[in-house]
């Protein structure tokens, strides 16, 4: 390309990963400067950013001396005059510039004693304005430190993209959406789009490209996630659960210990339709926390003991193990079904028994962590797997667990992290998903508030008096991700603090981190569960599955230092008992707008859906925990909160032509069928045929 020397190659693909036409085709402006339209002086306001003046250079000095030294000049037209200046190299523009000449001068504005000025503004004669003229914005790109040494900065990329539109043609750039859904949406070319987003002739050219692309990048990822879910609902064999019978019957009729939300009886009912039709579940379960999935999960393990196989359920820590264990222990009881535990710290005596019960079928529920997933475990027809928190787990894992059976075992993936609907769409598009949008009925509502530390000993006093009411209490201190250290030495001055407050023997404190042996930990847990202490002191690795109805206080230390999602699952282990609860957020004086934001939003609602959404818009989709999988957000202009509507659209655009085309072979799809096919299928861009 001209333009581009072994050099410049070489620092493009270094710097920028810009190897070919197409990398930089595709390599967006992140703004366009106006340099269609000429201002007359008099109607410039502080409100402008950049302007572009004509007029006559009626004066031109250098003011100041050594550092303070700047060349002044002075631009009037019919309507008034603006100073422009320069810094720095003052002896070039002198030569160049002649007072009583007519210019152009281009660049960002800036007031000083109440008159408008431009500092070292583009500037070139009115002739050459003419003859060079641009209709269109002119984009400028971002760039590295080291490319803008180079003399290659945001508008000289944005030179070497006008050669390239020079030497592409339009028949090099083939279209990917059939022309019924861009007639349909009302969207221009894929040639226009481009061409329009890194040279539109007006804003609204720049919008209609800038529409036109997020929709392709949402539509060719839906596409791509409904074929799988085709594919799988067509040809995945899955093991037919044909009834539901004396073990769903019994415990639904006589031992369920509270009656089913509406919410819980839909999402049996999608469960028991998918594991009802031959083909393989693949489910998401969402519902907020306390919202009931362990049960749902529970009574879906008794549809496959209905039919004749194992289920098993896999927790990411030994907690959360160790409590659905009891749970399932406890409600089944009556039932006679025979429930093991199998974790890491599973003694061998015992390991050897329940690995003997799982392979001879004698077992029929397994409750356990990563341990399950271990080749030595073999069961005699699984039937059912249910992964908890699967956010915690990775998709490699989780196919671990298909391979436990000849015919892939049924799977419910649950999350007590709600995900916004456009997350689950984009991030999960593969899984049919269901939501628990409704809490079971009699549960208290758990009272968030905002506390500086200038009111520590009022919170602390609070403290005292639920302790003395028979309560226990949550200390939560953040985890600091940059040293493990750190943490540690922030929880020890924590947890003393706490001592200093609370002294013993009067109260008791149980402390549980990440840096502490598992069987310790396990111990200092038990002492809080069975009430032997009043107080646990921990970092956040109570924030999943911990169970505690007598726990009605949380304390969250350095609040702004969470998220929110975090901070919503955190806040999920009070207010599981019938006492009133409560949630303190502890901050210091200075908070940046951010986390004031954040802690507002946990004051007003506790509703896991509206925090997620509000999340969503906070951080991005790429830095929620769990989301970021293959292919799923490698999108370079769509934004999923933002563009809420465009992927709706996308998504019901995909899903009808997945339904009249499943396996796109028409021949109007024939050139979305080539794009989905090029190399670079895992992400929404195709190549330049």
């Amino acid at each position: 390309m001209k333009g581009v020397g072994p050099m410049r190659a070489d620092m493009l693909k270094k710097e920028l990963q810009i190897f070919t036409f197409e990398d930089l085709l595709f390599y967006f402006p992140f703004k366009h400067l106006d340099k269609t339209q000429i201002h007359t002086i008099a109607t410039i306001t502080p409100a402008m950013d950049f302007v572009q003046v004509r007029g006559r250079l009626i004066s031109m000095e250098v003011v100041g001396e050594k550092r303070g030294r700047r060349l002044v000049a002075h631009l009037r037209d019919a309507s008034g005059i603006i100073e422009l200046t320069w810094f720095q190299g003052i002896n070039w523009v002198q030569k160049m510039l002649l007072v009583g000449n007519d210019y152009v001068a281009f660049g960002r504005l800036s007031f000083f004693l109440g008159k408008p000025q431009l500092s070292h503004p583009e500037i070139e004669s009115l002739k050459e304005s003419n003859e060079s003229g641009k209709n269109f914005l002119e984009p400028i790109y971002s760039v590295t430190e080291k490319l803008k040494a180079r003399g290659l900065n945001g508008r000289a990329l944005g030179k070497l993209m006008y050669q390239l539109f020079l030497v592409l043609e339009e028949k090099e750039i083939t279209e990917n959406i059939p022309l019924n859904i861009l007639q349909h949406q009302g969207m221009c070319s894929r040639w226009n789009a481009l061409r329009q987003i890194h040279f539109p002739k007006n804003h609204l050219q720049y919008e209609e490209a800038l529409i036109r692309l997020k929709f392709e990048e949402l539509f060719i990822s839906q596409l791509r996630w409904g074929m799988m879910r085709s594919a799988r609902h067509r040809y995945s064999r899955g093991i037919l659960f044909s009834k539901v019978a004396t073990h769903f019957n019994d415990f639904f009729h006589q031992h369920l210990p509270f009656p089913l939300t509406g919410a819980q009886k839909r999402v049996l009912k999608e469960i028991r339709q998918d594991m009802g039709s031959g083909i393989q579940m693949n489910r998401l379960l969402q519902g907020d926390v306390g919202s009931g999935k362990t049960i749902v999960a529970l009574m879906t393990m008794l549809i496959a003991l209905d039919n004749g196989c194992q289920a098993c359920i896999m927790a990411p820590t030994e907690i959360l193990a160790g409590q659905h264990f009891e749970q399932f222990s406890k409600l089944l009881n009556p039932l006679n079904i025979s429930v093991a535990l199998l974790t890491g710290s599973t003694k061998s005596a015992d390991r050897k028994s329940i690995l003997k019960g799982i392979e001879d079928g004698s077992i029929q529920i397994v409750v356990g962590t990563h341990a399950l997933i271990e080749d030595v475990v073999k069961f005699k027809n699984l039937g059912l797997a249910v992964v908890d928190e699967q956010h915690k787990f990775g998709v490699a894992q989780r196919a671990k667990l298909w391979k436990k059976n000849t015919v892939p075992p049924h799977m419910l993936v649950m999350t007590a992290t709600p995900i916004p609907r456009t997350l689950a769409m984009t991030a999960y598009g593969d899984l049919d998903y269901s939501v628990i949008d409704e809490l079971p009925p009699g549960r208290t509502p758990i009272t968030t508030v905002h506390r500086l530390d200038d009111a520590r000993p009022q919170v602390m006093d609070f403290i005292k008096a639920e302790i003395l009411k028979g309560r226990q209490v949550y200390f939560i201190f953040p985890l600091i991700e940059e040293s493990e250290k750190l943490q540690y030495e922030d929880l020890m001055r924590g947890f003393e603090n706490v001592k200093a407050w609370f002294p013993e023997p009067t109260f008791w404190i149980s402390m549980v981190h990440g840096r502490m042996p598992s069987d310790q930990k396990e111990i200092n847990m038990q002492r809080f569960v069975k009430g032997e202490t009043q107080i646990m002191v921990s970092t956040t690795v109570i924030e999943v599955g911990v169970n505690v109805p007598n726990a009605s206080v949380m304390i969250i230390e350095s609040a702004e230092k969470f998220g929110l999602s975090q901070l919503h699952q955190l806040r999920g282990r009070v207010g599981r008992g019938s006492e009133k609860s409560f949630c303190i957020l502890l901050t210091s004086n200075g908070i940046g707008k951010d986390a004031k934001e954040r802690i507002s939003i946990m004051c007003q609602t506790t509703d896991g859906f509206k925090i997620a959404e509000k999340d969503l818009e906070l951080r991005g989709p790429g830095d929620i925990q769990g989301t970021r999988q293959s292919g799923a957000m490698n999108f370079k202009l769509a934004d999923i909160s933002a563009d809420r509507g465009l992927l709706e659209q996308a998504k019901l655009s995909a899903d009808r032509l997945l339904k009249s085309d499943p396996d796109i072979k028409k021949p109007e799809h024939g050139a979305l069928k080539a794009f989905l096919q090029t190399d670079n299928a895992d992400t929404p861009w195709g190549k330049i045929s």
